[in-house]
């Protein structure tokens, strides 16, 4: 009966129209959402007002929608080159390991990725989602740098720095991609 309920749950979400770009739009950063708001201005600028919830984005009159989405996707992948560097510093630190740099990425299947020389990928898209997920994900991609597997030396690795990443994962892998806003 759950997996029904839930099969019902993703149809109902599959014939909700796409998120409309335009004054007013809700959009979810950091688990929560946000609304966007447009101000209308001859100079380009973005804001995000944690008090209000809301990201202030200034276009001129004659903008479009896609013009928009671009300068809210770039605010979005500029709070995750922030963001990520935030949490990738503070748990390699616990972790006592090392990482040559990371780049964002626009997988569509994967939220984040570690080479072997210590490079790490993570998806801008996590900002969509609460920090423990994000935390989660960070977390995984340096213990890569302690086991380049998935085995259970690994698992213990992620375990150690964040005792409850199993539901971050389910989160993450149970989440539905026609959810999240598209650019």
């Amino acid at each position: 009966f759950k997996k029904i309920n839930e099969q019902r749950e993703r149809s109902v979400r599959r014939l909700q129209p796409p998120m409309a770009w335009r004054d007013g739009a809700r959009l979810p950063y950091l688990g929560a959402d946000i609304v966007v708001r447009i101000a209308d201005s001859s100079s380009i600028g973005i804001r995000f007002d944690d008090q209000t919830r809301e990201l202030h984005v200034s276009l001129p009159a004659s903008a479009t929608e896609q013009q928009l989405k671009d300068r809210v996707q770039g605010w979005l992948q500029n709070e995750a080159r922030r963001i990520f560097a935030e949490r990738l510093d503070i748990y390699a630190s616990k972790l006592g390991v090392t990482f040559k740099g990371f780049a964002l990425s626009s997988a569509s299947t994967q939220w984040g990725s570690c080479t072997a020389d210590g490079r790490i990928r993570l998806n801008w898209r996590l900002m969509h989602f609460a920090l423990p997920n994000i935390d989660y994900v960070v977390a995984h991609e340096l213990s890569h740098l302690r086991e380049m597997n998935h085995g259970p030396q690994f698992w213990a690795t992620v375990q150690s720095l964040l005792p409850e990443f199993e539901t971050a994962r389910k989160t993450l892998r149970d989440h539905e991609r026609a959810n999240l806003p598209t650019f």
